[in-house]
């Protein structure tokens, strides 16, 4: 067991590490006084509290009082980085965190940095911005613009994924900013960028997202290194496929993945193949022979050194390619198993299209009021969170299927309207 006041602050970092308020924790079982007594050392834990503890954060008795090796952040922090591939310090390092005085807020810095990059491989974006506020707070201390714009740019990626389009905005925005005026250099500058541009696309700025790939392509991809140039083009081909110039977006594609060839991150040129994959199979219609192409290249690598979490997403990509193929069995298939998993690791776009997915193959199967009241549940959501292009593939979704259902096999598909497996022939859709 732990001694006060360690056992406090551990507390009260792994709870504000959740977003959970001292009322959230305390539930029935428990005063918030006595919650707050705990916390700041004035009372000792029992083993039933501790017990208790656990299961409302969710976590194992051991996070909360495991003991400590006595070791600074600082050496923590050697430790870890020197650790041997495939080592995993993430348990030990958080303790280290949760037990840290704030003595030397620049390994602080360094330590959250790696904590909230560990949990947005592992999908867990709450945690991940969490972590990413308190970096944020840092920065501020530290007075270092480099790692200012860095933790904006961060967090921007992350509050997108979590489908917080609005709030990803203004912090793209200050990264970009900060960037210039600090004049960082092309990978800050192009990082910061790139989010803002995808952000945009997003919120359906895509007037604003054109100009700024024009700017992007014109000072700062000439300059950038290789991996940040292939995401940049990535996020440049999403606007051109949004403004329905679908040959630029596979044109920039193909240049994106072509840059990572023989290059030595390997995890990054699987990564890059599934999201090509993934905005091949978003166009109208999708592109399903270069997302089968890609995402046969990239699902050996992953599944070899994916994270759970990129499992996951290559099943999802899997189940969106048997549904543009026509194969709704196994569309079906794989899009119950994602569903049906314990812990959904997906962003919330990716779990937006997987619920759209799964509205989709309701109404084929005949169940059409409940598809098509889940898709326009969705398509409410998409816009009342300010994600109009979300919104607007929801109900442009859900009219596709609808004319595929209603429509019959042996009349052929009209220009315009959908095939079976939801497919729109002939022209793109305004």
């Amino acid at each position: 067991m732990l001694d006060q006041p360690q056992f406090g602050r551990r507390l009260r970092r792994l709870r504000a590490a959740r977003g959970l308020s001292q009322a959230d924790v305390a539930g029935d079982g428990m005063s918030t006084g006595h919650l707050s007594r705990l916390e700041s050392g004035e009372r000792r834990p029992t083993e039933r509290t501790v017990a208790y503890l656990a299961r409302r954060l969710g976590v194992d008795a051991s996070a909360l009082t495991g003991p400590s090796d006595g070791r600074s952040l600082t050496a923590v922090l050697a430790s870890v980085a020197s650790a041997p591939a495939g080592s995993d310090g993430t348990e030990v390092l958080g303790r280290a965190v949760e037990e840290d005085p704030g003595e030397d807020p620049a390994a602080r810095w360094q330590a959250l940095w790696l904590l909230s990059r560990a949990a947005g491989r592992d999908g867990d974006y709450a945690l991940e911005r969490a972590r990413l506020l308190e970096l944020l707070e840092l920065s501020r201390v530290l007075e270092a613009p480099d790692l200012r714009a860095r933790s904006l740019v961060r967090y921007a990626r992350c509050s997108r994924a979590l489908g917080d389009a609005d709030g990803a905005e203004p912090a793209a925005v200050e990264a970009l900013s900060v960037a210039r005026a600090a004049e960082l250099g092309v990978p800050d500058t192009l990082a910061a960028l790139t989010v803002l541009i995808g952000v945009e696309t997003e919120l359906g700025r895509w007037e604003a997202a054109s100009r700024h790939v024009a700017e992007m392509e014109r000072e700062l991809l000439p300059g950038a290194p290789s991996a940040l140039a292939a995401e940049a083009l990535w996020a440049a081909a999403e606007v051109s496929d949004r403004q329905g110039d679908e040959a630029t977006a596979l044109a920039r594609l193909d240049t994106a993945l072509g840059l990572l060839e023989g290059g030595d991150d390997l995890a990054l040129w699987a990564r890059l193949r599934a999201a090509a994959s993934a905005t091949a199979l978003h166009m109208s219609p999708p592109r399903a022979a270069a997302a089968e192409r890609w995402l046969a290249e990239a699902a050996p690598v992953l599944g070899l050194i994916g994270t759970p979490a990129q499992l996951q997403e290559l099943r999802v990509l899997q189940a969106h390619l048997a549904f543009a193929q026509g194969r709704l069995d196994d569309a079906r298939a794989l899009c119950r198993a994602v569903l049906s998993e314990e812990h959904l690791r997906l962003a919330h776009r990716e779990r937006v299209r997987l619920s759209v997915l799964d509205g989709r193959l309701a109404i084929l199967e005949g169940r059409v009021e409940e598809g098509v009241a889940a898709l326009e549940r969705l398509a409410r959501q998409a816009t009342e969170a300010g994600s109009r292009d979300l919104a607007a593939h929801v109900w442009q979704a859900l009219a596709t299927t609808l004319a595929a259902h209603v429509h019959s096999p042996q009349d052929g598909p009209a220009p315009g309207e959908a095939r079976p497996d939801g497919r729109v022939v002939g022209r793109r859709p305004a």
